[in-house]
């Protein structure tokens, strides 16, 4: 049997709609018919050439924010049934065996695969999953609305969780696109006073009505006024694809504040261990999210759903949505509807 799905011939280049075999359920996997996926900066990367896996799957297919219903159960595979609601996350397997896998942080797993990347993801009518990581839903889930919790939402909420907020406490988010306003709006509804920053005055805005308290514009002289204010933030999370963003963080952060880096920055940035001895801050980084954490913002999504901008679209545009994502021209997240 056959499906549509937008495949990856090569790097840089439109994705081109084609008529490709349709997966089966292998023992421990789920055939998920898709109903929606959304489109993530990480497939942008991907898209380009600048994350490659050492091995590229036969059928290059990205898309890792899946939301659809399960169409056949593999072998061995307990408490999923056909016509269940699933979500296709980031993470398709880890190794199960390392340290971070048996401490609950497989997120870190360095073995991991994704969809998207390491097999073949969600810009496709049907996709397989393994059972362990893909994510129950609620029956009657809005596809489009859920799809970009998959990875933007799951990641917020991991970067919040790896910042060790407190009520509150004062967070600072560095970047109001798809991720950056689901951090804003989780860290409101936990009492976190949020000050919103980004480069586009329409994501400020958008941050305000989602929960911000202050909303500051990146511009020239955003570090000189941040470092002026008396709120000090405890905790700064960079949700922006960019090193530009580094020296507003150290001048927002208070002595013993956390930075988490949350985007993909492959360029190093300046840091004086004398300043480190001297602020005691803690800097680290964030991996998507772990299953606990996809469960948790699930449930979070379904007693109150968490909102973003959204413009749906059809197979045929992920390519335009791609560039749109690169170029920071995307007003919000893109969705494919199946």
């Amino acid at each position: 049997m056959m499906m549509r799905a937008a495949v990856l011939a090569a790097f840089g280049r439109p994705l081109e709609i084609r008529s490709v075999p349709r997966p089966a359920a292998a023992p421990g996997q789920l055939l998920v018919r898709l109903r929606a996926c959304g489109i993530c900066h990480s497939d942008v990367h991907i898209w380009r050439g600048e994350v490659r896996p050492p091995e590229a799957p036969s059928t290059f297919i990205l898309g890792h924010e899946g939301v659809g219903v399960v169409e056949a159960v593999g072998a061995g595979v307990e408490g999923w049934s056909a016509g269940d609601a699933v979500g296709v996350p980031w993470l398709h397997d880890t190794c199960m065996q390392c340290e971070e896998c048996l401490d609950g942080h497989e997120s870190f797993c360095q073995h991991q695969r994704a969809h998207g990347l390491n097999v073949p993801g969600g810009f496709a009518e049907y996709v397989a999953a393994d059972a362990r990581f893909a994510v129950p839903l609620p029956p009657g889930v809005d596809p489009v609305a859920t799809a970009p919790v998959m990875c933007a939402g799951v990641t917020a909420y991991g970067a919040i969780r790896r910042a060790g907020l407190q009520p509150g406490e004062g967070l600072a988010v560095f970047g109001c696109g798809g991720l950056g306003l689901y951090a804003v709006q989780i860290a409101e509804r936990m009492g976190v006073d949020v000050l919103a920053i980004d480069r586009d005055p329409a994501k400020l805005d958008h941050a305000g009505f989602y929960g911000a308290s202050g909303m500051e514009l990146a511009d020239a002289g955003l570090a000189d006024r941040l470092a002026g204010r008396r709120d000090r933030r405890h905790a700064a999370i960079n949700f922006a694809p960019t090193t530009a963003t580094w020296d507003a963080m150290i001048a927002c952060i208070r002595p013993r504040g956390r930075i988490v880096a949350a985007a993909l920055v492959s360029e190093p940035v300046p840091l004086s261990q004398e300043w480190l001895t001297g602020t005691g801050v803690t800097i680290t980084g964030t991996s998507v999210g772990t299953r606990r954490e996809m469960s948790e913002v699930v449930a979070l999504h379904a007693r109150q759903p968490l909102r973003n901008p959204i413009e749906e679209i059809g197979l045929e545009d992920a390519s335009q949505a791609l560039e749109m994502l690169e170029s920071g021209r995307a007003n919000g997240r893109y969705v494919i509807r199946f």
